[in-house]
């Protein structure tokens, strides 16, 4: 039978301590052994049955899963660092005593529901294209919203960059001459999605909050706090 194999880098992040691009860095510099010889070569396979990875004098085991949702706040970008010194998701993550990555983005106009772990295998389980599980936005934009208007939203359309979008739920909340707020639910992850949906049909995005992933609901935790959640509670956004 074939043993089990990963690379250097791909054995650090999997034991749930930090991103790929981190732990390439740390391998680079010198920090990381295996059985008791540095290795610099992020590339480099290991044996899970036979091999010893050490950073920094200690041995590597799987960290405990854990699973985090956080009311990301708007001005706040989904990132570990930003060049541009802007706050990021980790800045309301303090307190926390393990790594976690961000499972997807919002952008930095963007509040709501985010979903961090370190538990790899979850995260790419609920990010991969064919898994299409549903995420919910609750919103508000310029101008009322017409029957055709929706009609396109929910059919799909043309979003620019060579992008269309496919089938979505949408729903109006309520509308005033002005304003229409909306709830609307996709299961794609184009860049600034639901932002360009309404731009496509004429209403300037003022408002977007995400509510929903899959079975996961934001609820009523504060904006800018987070909760640890059970396996059981995090997996319900895969469904």
């Amino acid at each position: 039978m074939k043993k089990p194999r990963a690379t250097l880098d791909r054995v650090l992040s999997k034991a749930g301590i930090a991103s790929r691009t981190t732990t390439r860095d740390w391998i680079q510099q010198g920090r990381v052994k295996v059985n008791g010889r540095i290795i610099r070569d992020p590339d480099h396979w290991v044996e899970s049955a036979k091999d010893v990875v050490h950073l920094d004098g200690r041995r590597i085991r799987d960290e405990k899963k854990i699973y985090v949702v956080l009311n990301k706040p708007t001005g706040v970008v989904t990132s570990f660092g930003d060049n541009k010194e802007r706050p990021t998701v980790y800045d309301h993550l303090k307190g926390l005593d393990r790594w976690v990555f961000p499972v997807g983005r919002l952008d930095m106009d963007t509040s709501g529901l985010l979903l961090l772990t370190n538990d790899t295998d979850f995260g790419e389980r609920l990010l991969q294209p064919d898994s299409k599980v549903p995420k919910t936005y609750y919103g508000k934009v310029a101008g009322v919203v017409s029957l055709d208007e929706y009609f396109n939203l929910a059919c799909g359309l043309d979003i620019g960059r060579g992008e269309t979008t496919g089938p979505a739920i949408v729903r109006e909340v309520r509308s005033t001459d002005k304003y229409t707020w909306f709830e609307l639910t996709i299961t794609e992850g184009k860049n600034r999605q639901v932002r360009r949906m309404f731009e496509a049909v004429g209403h300037p995005m003022l408002k977007l909050v995400r509510i929903r992933i899959g079975g996961l609901e934001l609820g009523d935790l504060p904006i800018g706090k987070f909760k640890i959640l059970s396996r059981q509670e995090a997996f319900r956004a895969l469904f």
